[in-house]
């Protein structure tokens, strides 16, 4: 008998050094994994940071170097003042905030309609809503440049805020925050004699904070990264925006690039963006969250 209980101690024993053996090879496997895919995520803006503190002859060295030999922090100046980084982050920053504080306007008056208010047809019309969101944006490209053309915005902030003032996704993702409120505080607040209007600013729209800040952001972030649009309907030098100075601005009259230089205003440009996701990120995490729960 105490042999056999000596065997199964054994036995126990060498089942839980196998147990912990593959629990550390999961997670050794697990974290070489993530460190692999966070090296190759990393690995360009890295490469960005290095070519805009280069000189253009290492940077056309046939053995790419990955230290800069001379730190050249000239071409951050050179870049502000080639590309004229000052007058494309007043557009950009126009066109972001103008577009977003509208967006955000039209976003929460049709999410709360959508959520709460009843009248006809209201699911039939979010329901083709949310079919428009299956085209792909690029098909209304054609018919939006004609439209805008025959209205005379050509060249203008116009253009390029109004087309993209209603987002259906946002609309979506809004409805679905307002609808987890409960109906006993609409019903109780129009006992009371609340509007419409105050009981959405006074109870809804604190309530969906979260929601609120992850569209701004969104919203921000689109326009920031805006290129197609912007460089058909407004690239003169008086309205361009960030994504669209970046592109010629660095070539010489010999058909050279400044490639460091370039890079410089890149990091430049993406700067900003790396900030909002930084400090930003739990926001937008936490709004996308809250909006998934009720459907």
């Amino acid at each position: 008998m105490a042999e056999n209980k000596v065997m199964q101690e054994k036995n126990m024993q060498m089942v839980s050094i196998r147990q912990r053996i593959m629990r550390f090879a999961v997670l050794f496997a697990t974290y070489a994994f993530l460190i692999a895919i966070a090296i190759i995520v990393l690995f360009p803006f890295y490469w960005m940071i290095i070519s805009s503190l280069k000189t253009l002859e290492e940077y056309r060295l046939s053995v790419p170097t990955f230290w800069p030999k001379r730190i050249m922090l000239g071409n951050y100046a050179d870049a502000f003042t080639t590309a004229s980084l000052g007058r494309l982050f007043y557009n950009t920053l126009i066109v972001g905030v103008v577009s977003t504080i509208l967006s955000l306007i039209i976003t929460v008056l049709s999410a709360f309609a959508f959520a709460r208010l009843e009248f006809k047809g209201r699911e039939t019309m979010f329901a083709a809503l949310l079919a428009t969101m299956m085209i792909p944006g690029e098909l209304f490209t054609i018919t939006n440049y004609s439209t805008v053309t025959s209205f005379g915005w050509m060249n203008t902030y116009t253009v390029l805020i109004v087309p993209f003032l209603v987002s259906v996704f946002y609309i979506f993702l809004l409805r679905q925050n307002f609808m987890q409120i409960p109906d006993e505080l609409y019903l109780a607040a129009k006992v009371d004699g609340t509007s419409d209007l105050k009981y959405l600013w006074k109870v809804m729209v604190p309530l969906s904070l979260p929601t609120l800040i992850s569209i701004t952001i969104l919203k921000m972030m689109g326009a920031w990264n805006s290129y197609i649009w912007p460089r058909l309907v407004a690239n003169d030098e008086a309205h361009r925006l960030i994504t669209n100075g970046l592109r010629n601005a660095f070539t010489e009259t010999t058909g050279d690039v400044n490639y460091p230089v370039q890079m410089a205003a890149v990091a430049i440009v993406s700067a900003p963006l790396f900030l909002v996701f930084i400090f930003l990120r739990k926001y937008i995490m936490a709004g996308v969250s809250r909006s998934g729960i009720k459907g």
